[in-house]
């Protein structure tokens, strides 16, 4: 089993993205038509819905703007993006939909593109696979003669849809069918499960031409196998109801010229391929990520983690691994994040983010302008405080911005865009207000600041007050810059993206929340307030609005925030974070019947002190398929989700916040406990321990639970597609180091920071190596599954 593990890589799927908006949504024409449709959008993997949009009011083009990032659980085939029309006394009606193939997904990557949409026609929504086996016997019949009987082996499905919410009633038709036959046979129905085991075989004669006699070394023959094939249907049961097609695939006898038998795993595809004509129904702008990562075992890292965790005591530091691939890869946004995530977890990032902040300032020649580029400096501070200050942005303005979403007031102040009957004086009334709500829980949330961020703050005043030692302000704008542009004011601006709401604001609220980040950002930049820089506005409405606020105690609380943020305090003990808060299945255990009263909804809350669930949103009260275990003190308790995605992510939460307990379980139950018995070991004792180990885990901050080997993955994908940057720093190290001065391709080398060439070509060809022994190890374990087999099954033909 350890050796399994040894060489085991792990596939770990992602997506990230954008709804943006939609284009003449509906039919073109008709009596469809519709000029006040309400829509909104839903993301599915195959028939699997795991993410939804706000629905938008009364409009054929409207704009979404709905960021989506989720962790991908299981396989999938494709990904569908669907559009519905509100119902209001009847069911929601699909308007159209994007599907787009798994292996198609790396032509749109990182790019916005508009999709037409597509009908939605219940024969096209497929999904699973289906495992066959097919064989041809040679029979001798009554009066003597030869026969050929095909037997056709229908062994069991995978990854079939859910219906209505639950595991469908699958069963299978199985046809031979040529230009004049066509015979069908049947599978028994199987109840309630999305991976049927059928095991059934099916005979058919296959008619021979009556010269036929030879006995031995049979071959079909061509005019029969040429026009023959097998078709399987797979169904949903629908007793009552008229059954559910629930995907097809065709395969043709010929495959059996050179093999007798022939036993391979295939896709179940739509009818007609999922195509037909229809009227225009609009079309969508997305925005779609999809990475996927080839994890190796943890051993196969070592040499490039290593590397990389040195880069902080490197000098100069633009010699490190991670300044290196920060220079080569300065273009690409992601390419920072990995290399802050796996110097976070190893608690190297304040020294390395101390040693790059250096760098930048020796660059920097006025302190009015500190910190304000796209530096790697001002990137890795941005992805940190992301990463371990989500709960510090949730105690801090999650209230004030429910409040402001939630009471909707109308605080436009630009003249030329009031609407008839706005009245201005009340409008700025209202901005006011909230503006101050905003600035004061940001001022007065210095003890909420998390520790890391403190390090990082304290860091940053002591380099710039020593950089700029004639200027007393600079080691409040070192921070404020950060605290109030960097961080606050962008989350203001886009809640959703942080998890502070869930969806995107309405039009209205939006424009709201652009006018408070803006004087946010006003009011914590030190050179606006202690230099009154107000003509840096370019709207006359907003200098005009921003004078209400120059008073000096404006500026003692900028002040204050930037020097306390770098003072360690902790969050008081009776304080509490929710972490996540949904509605879930609550099942009672050992109920032998399974049914709709054995299945409550309730709304689950998980924070930083305790997990309960209650019968209705906002209560308090003490603590089938995509179910997932918590174990307590008393009993396990069985939580159903919504969906994979769902799943996943309770899962990853609830190990995140138990994994610092004391008493944490060293082995679990992965089944049941039913009739008396566990389903998984059939152990007799409900207290006896569990039977599988679970997952292990380091004891850590909560928000620092980050897998290195797969952070380490993305670097060296990273470094290997920027190979040739890469090349073109080591001729630019030895080339400054032979001629002892510039380079004559000065265009091509001016973009990389070299100030030690023999220590920068050093690193350089220590990192090239390292790529080249690990694509060994990726070329030596990846070898692509065999066509057929279950991890990659045969894309069989459609009607």
């Amino acid at each position: 089993m350890a050796e399994e593990e040894d060489t085991k890589i792990r596939i770990l799927q992602s997506l990230r993205g954008k709804i943006c908006e939609g284009k003449n949504l509906g039919p073109c024409s008709g009596p469809n038509r519709q000029r006040d449709l309400c829509t909104f959008c839903t993301i599915s993997l195959d028939q699997e819905e795991v993410f939804r949009t706000k629905v938008f009011d009364k409009s054929l083009s409207p704009f979404y703007g709905e960021d989506f990032y989720f962790e991908i659980p299981r396989p999938f085939q494709c990904l569908s993006f669907y559009v519905f029309a509100k119902g209001v006394f009847q069911r929601d009606l699909p308007v159209g939909k994007v599907s787009i193939r798994k292996e198609e997904l790396c032509k749109f990557s990182g790019k916005e593109h508009w999709f037409g949409l597509q009908p939605v026609d219940p024969n096209s929504e497929v999904q699973g696979k289906v495992h066959l086996e097919m064989r041809l016997n040679e029979l001798i019949i009554e009066n003597g003669s030869m026969c050929q009987q095909l037997l056709v082996r229908i062994i069991e499905c995978q990854g079939l849809p859910l219906i209505s919410g639950q595991n469908c009633d699958p069963y299978a038709t199985v046809s031979l069918v040529g230009p004049a036959r066509s015979d069908q046979k049947k599978t028994k129905v199987k109840k309630k499960t999305s991976d049927p085991q059928f095991e059934e075989t099916f005979n058919f004669e296959v008619t021979r031409p009556n010269s036929y006699t030879k006995k031995s070394n049979f071959q079909v023959e061509e005019e029969d196998i040429e026009k023959l094939e097998i078709k399987v249907d797979l169904w949903n049961n629908g007793n009552l109801a008229q059954d559910v097609f629930l995907g097809e695939t065709r395969v043709s006898v010929k495959i059996l010229r050179n093999d007798h038998i022939h036993r391979a795993w295939y896709l179940l595809q739509p009818k007609g391929n999922g195509k037909s004509k229809t009227d225009d129904l609009g079309s969508l702008r997305l925005n779609v990520t999809y990475t996927e990562d080839n994890v190796l075992p943890s051993a196969c890292y070592t040499p490039l983690r290593t590397l990389l965790l040195k880069s902080p005591d490197i000098k100069p530091i633009s010699a490190s691994a991670a300044h290196i691939l920060g220079d080569i890869c300065r273009e690409r946004y992601e390419a920072v994040l990995p290399v802050v995530r796996l110097l976070l977890h190893h608690s190297r990032l304040v020294p390395f983010v101390s040693a790059i902040t250096v760098l930048e300032l020796e660059n920097t020649q006025e302190a009015n302008t500190i910190f304000r580029g796209n530096s790697l400096a001002t990137r890795c501070i941005d992805d940190m405080m992301k990463i371990v200050g989500r709960s510090y942005l949730t105690v801090t303005l999650k209230p004030v911005l429910d409040e402001i979403c939630d009471s909707n007031k109308t605080c436009e102040i630009d003249p030329i865009k009031l609407k008839e009957g706005d009245n201005v004086e009340v409008n700025k009334e209202n901005l006011q207000g909230y503006v101050q709500k905003v600035f004061s829980s940001i001022t007065q949330s210095s003890s909420s600041c998390p520790p890391l961020m403190c390090d990082v703050f304290r860091s940053l005043r002591h380099m710039a007050s020593k950089r700029f030692p004639d200027d007393p302000h600079v080691q409040y704008s070192a921070v404020s810059s950060f605290v109030f542009l960097r961080f606050f004011a962008v989350a203001v601006l886009s809640p959703h993206t942080f998890q502070l709401r869930p969806h995107h604001p309405d039009l209205e609220v939006s424009r709201t929340l652009t006018l408070i980040s803006k004087t946010i950002q006003t009011l914590g930049s030190w050179g606006s307030l202690s230099k009154n820089k107000l003509s840096s506005f370019k709207e006359s409405y907003m200098y005009d609005f921003f004078k209400s606020f120059q008073e000096d105690k404006c500026i003692e609380k900028v002040k204050k925030v930037s020097f306390c943020c770098d003072v360690k305090l902790t969050v008081p003990i009776s304080s509490h974070y929710l972490f996540c808060y949904r509605e879930i299945q609550k099942r009672a255990q050992g109920r032998k019947r399974i049914g709709k009263r054995n299945f409550k909804k309730r709304w689950l809350r998980v924070t930083n002190r305790e997990l309960s669930y209650h019968k209705h949103r906002g209560e308090t009260c003490p603590v089938r398929y995509f179910m997932f275990q918590v174990l307590h003190s008393e009993k396990p308790l069985y939580v159903q989700a919504g969906n994979c995605v769902e799943a996943s992510e309770w899962v990853e939460v609830l190990s995140q916040v138990s994994r610092c307990n004391p008493d944490r379980l060293g082995t679990f139950h992965p089944s049941a406990y039913v009739a008396g018995a566990w389903l998984c070991c059939r152990s007799l004792s409900d207290n006896q321990p569990g039977c599988k180990p679970c997952t292990p885990t380091l004891l850590a901050n909560l928000q620092l639970d980050i897998d290195c080997d797969r952070e380490t993955e993305r670097i060296f994908s990273l470094l290997t597609s920027s190979y040739s940057k890469l090349q073109k720093m080591e001729d630019a190290c030895a080339s400054i180091a032979v001629y002892q001065g510039p380079p004559r391709e000065q265009d091509d080398y001016s973009l990389f920071t070299i100030q030690d060439p023999k220590e920068t070509f050093h690193t350089v060809q220590q990192i090239t190596h390292i790529l080249e022994e690990l694509q060994r190890e990726h070329d030596t374990r990846s070898g692509t599954a065999q066509y057929g087999s279950q991890e990659n099954p045969i894309v069989g033909k459609t009607s």
